[in-house]
């Protein structure tokens, strides 16, 4: 049965650790036009291996060239057998001025949604569609909504991004989210073909407490994180602070990125990544500024082999466990 958790603060539940051999599977990288095997891939996949597929793509200010660019992708990724691919942060829309983004928002039943839920059924494929410009609460904001769609069409959860993306790029323009943003209050992970995932959106990267959150309160085992990180920052940290989320989880995770430039004033950096329990790239375009799809085989044998072979959720002391001195 598929379960999902919603919470501001949560419960703590203890993980299951299950000692099962440390095994490493096959990566494989896709576009549109080319699919290449990472050289030394294994021949065979783990019996308990489920492949996924994360998008890279340049969305722009046309909702129906964004939807056409989007069925593609999902009809490539199902080809190849993936049972959830990850679209970017902004995969439908992405606003050419100020106020683009709010005046185009839409509740979840929507027309906008309806369709990548139609979408999702059709091919019959799990989505990830994050962040979604929800209506907010009045005409003047909306929430980046990260939307998990199952291969019948059904919504399955929903997480509003907690981060808000305010911050004064070096070399760079400022940002204000918050301006037209409502920031989300709760915690989410919902059960899935391919393991329990943890929802999360772009700038909540930076925040490790929500992913720890999500692994040891929440049972992650796969962390999803939708992006379109600017091309500066994207340079500095992304594929770092990724590996960094994995490695300190002991979770695989899934990035989807935009990239490139979507109009005069604002460009993405892409690289969509897909990182194993123990901070190995197994997933990643050739190009990260490229159309197109990375995959990989996600196997939760790893991640519990990795967990009891590394038991950091046993060891792991309370946030209180002791009282901080200064001179």
């Amino acid at each position: 049965m598929l379960r999902a958790s919603v919470h501001s603060f949560g419960r703590v539940i203890k993980p299951q650790i299950l000692p099962l051999p440390l095994g490493h599977k096959r990566q494989l990288s896709g576009s549109l036009t080319v699919r290449a095997a990472v050289a030394g891939e294994s021949s065979t996949m783990a019996i308990s291996s489920v492949r996924v597929a994360a998008a890279q793509m340049t969305s722009v200010n046309d909702l129906a060239a964004n939807f056409a660019t989007c069925s593609r992708l999902v009809k490539e990724a199902a080809l190849a057998g993936a049972k959830l691919l990850c679209f970017p942060e902004a995969f439908s829309f992405v606003g050419a001025k100020d106020g683009d983004s709010v005046n185009i928002a839409e509740p979840l039943d929507g027309p906008i949604m309806q369709k990548y839920c139609c979408l999702a059924r059709k091919s019959s494929i799990w989505l990830s569609l994050g962040g979604f410009q929800e209506r907010g609460s009045d005409d003047d904001h909306l929430c980046n909504t990260h939307v998990v769609v199952d291969d019948t069409g059904k919504i399955r959860s929903c997480y509003r991004k907690i981060h808000l993306f305010d911050v004064d790029v070096p070399g760079g323009r400022v940002y204000k989210e918050s301006s037209f943003t409502e920031a989300g209050k709760d915690i989410v992970a919902v059960d899935s073909p391919i393991g329990r995932l943890g929802l999360t959106v772009c700038y909540d990267l930076r925040f490790p407490e929500l992913y720890q959150l999500l692994r040891f309160q929440h049972e992650a085992q796969v962390l999803l994180v939708p992006s379109a990180f600017t091309k500066v920052t994207g340079q500095a940290h992304w594929e770092i602070l990724l590996r960094a989320r994995a490695i300190e989880t002991q979770c695989y995770v899934i990035a989807a990125a935009q990239a490139g430039k979507h109009n005069d004033k604002r460009e993405s950096y892409g690289d969509t990544l897909i990182i194993d329990p123990w901070g190995t790239i197994v997933g990643r375009l050739p190009d990260r500024l490229s159309t197109g799809i990375a995959m990989a085989d996600i196997d939760l044998s790893l991640v519990d082999s990795v967990r009891e072979k590394m038991p950091i959720a046993k060891q792991r002391k309370p946030l209180d466990f002791s009282k901080t001195s200064s001179l």
